[in-house]
């Protein structure tokens, strides 16, 4: 058997723009910001109040049956909304396949309590302030109280991967990872090779994550990471700006449904584009910091452009780069846009600058464990339209930043042949790395 190639056949995504996938893409390239004051809990304290929440998602709009989920975690519903959308799109239904087992799952999903007033509750009972001690019967007995009634296991960060299982009817291979900002561009890479080598035939890959209350919001803050700018929360992220100060969290969800082509076709299912590439590396440094030179960065991009069979130094046919547009990771930190500037550069050498570059969480802020799904997203929607998001609020270049952002407006590349092939980064604290590479579906 030659090897397999493997299509997306759906996608669905919730963000701070919206759900829909034309809605959203028509408001990324309009420049529109999903960033406003935190509503989630009273942020009036916080050094950073303001965040790019996604919209409620009513799950009866979703699923036949939303009884189940009623009391579902926000990330899970975000991903139950997204992988419906995503399924619907592909025509595709697991408890249609004669062996439902073929069809599997792969998630990154974040951690995080149902409902964080609730959670801290529990944690506090029959704390003494006075002896600083926890009176260990009452601890336990309100713990199992609160636990009966509800969802308080929804803190559980494969209760997303459960649901989605429950939901659907996959039977088939069924991870989730926790690879931080990377998560979702590690579970659909992952995937791809779970399709390359046989084990599947269908994959639901994608992130789903939400972080806007007050435990996440108060760890990034405490890293400051977080840009401050609360007098204009709409113009905070300012990814590849000499005046940005960190990121805007953001939540959402993103899912991809994966196919091997061969199955695709037995169906009658329309590729949208196909994966070439994934690479993945760990920088071997810190915690949080990336290593200075990027060499991790780096590697994950070299690696998933030589499994696309793409020289990132040389021309292609056309004589453009070999990649059209790369989707930066783009955080709008000053160590990330620095050091993913320099990764790139090293790559992609003397083509560097002459390949469209954006990061589209100057818009829908960052969405951690979903951040990779919804922008590899945006670049099969780049495929489709010819059209390049732009990099928002990029209003004085750094000078150590001096690549191609599409500043503040999108940018129509169909006069120069459209967009073929693109470059999708992820880099999560702890030095993880994901790459992954979309190109046109050729038949």
């Amino acid at each position: 058997m030659g090897q397999r190639r493997i299509v997306i056949t759906g996608m669905g995504w919730v963000t701070p723009l919206g759900t829909t996938l034309e809605g959203v893409w028509s408001r990324l390239l309009n420049g529109d910001s999903g960033i406003g004051p935190v509503t989630h809990f009273d942020a009036s304290t916080f050094v950073t109040n303001f965040a790019a929440q996604a919209p409620p998602i009513d799950l009866a709009e979703y699923l036949d049956d939303p009884t189940p989920f009623s009391a579902a975690a926000r990330n899970s519903r975000f991903a139950l909304a997204a992988a419906s959308m995503a399924l619907r799109q592909a025509s595709f239904k697991p408890h249609d396949m004669a062996k439902p087992s073929r069809a599997g799952m792969y998630l990154g999903s974040g951690e995080g309590p149902h409902d964080f007033s609730h959670y801290a509750a529990m944690q506090m009972a029959g704390w003494n302030p006075e002896t600083r001690t926890i009176d260990s019967g009452v601890w336990a007995s309100t713990a199992q109280r609160r636990m009966e009634p509800h969802h308080e296991h929804e803190q559980e960060p494969n209760m997303a991967l459960s649901h989605l299982a429950h939901a659907f009817g996959f039977r088939g291979p069924a991870y989730n990872c926790m690879t931080a900002c990377a998560a979702s561009t590690q579970a659909i890479g992952e995937a791809f090779e779970i399709l390359k080598r046989g084990d599947a035939d269908v994959m639901l890959a994608g992130g789903t994550h939400s972080m806007i209350h007050p435990l996440g919001m108060t760890g990034f803050i405490r890293l400051t990471a977080m840009s401050k700018r609360s007098d204009s929360p709409k113009t905070a992220a300012r990814p590849f700006d000499k005046n940005r100060d960190g990121f805007v969290m953001g939540e959402g969800a993103g899912m991809l449904v994966l196919e091997d082509l061969e199955h695709a076709k037995a169906r009658g299912a329309t590729p949208l584009a196909e994966i070439a590439g994934f690479g993945s590396s760990a920088d071997a440094f810190r915690i949080t910091d990336i290593q200075p030179d990027g060499r991790g960065a780096q590697a994950t991009m070299r690696q998933a452009l030589k499994q696309a069979g793409i020289d990132p130094r040389e021309p292609g046919p056309d004589g453009r780069p070999g990649v059209h547009y790369i989707s930066a990771h783009g955080t709008g930190t000053q160590e990330n846009d620095a050091i993913e500037t320099a990764a790139v550069k090293g790559v992609f050498g003397p083509m560097a600058p002459k390949i469209p570059f954006s990061s589209v969480k100057s818009m829908l802020g960052h969405l951690i464990q979903a951040a990779g799904a919804v922008e590899l997203m945006t670049c099969v929607m780049a495929i489709k339209t010819g059209i390049v998001p732009p990099t928002m609020n990029l209003s004085e270049p750094d000078p150590e930043c001096d690549l191609d952002y599409v500043p503040n407006a999108a940018r129509d590349l169909n006069p120069q042949g459209g967009v073929e092939v693109c470059l999708s980064n992820s880099f999560g604290f702890g030095g993880q790395n994901d790459t992954a590479v979309v190109r046109r579906f050729r038949g």
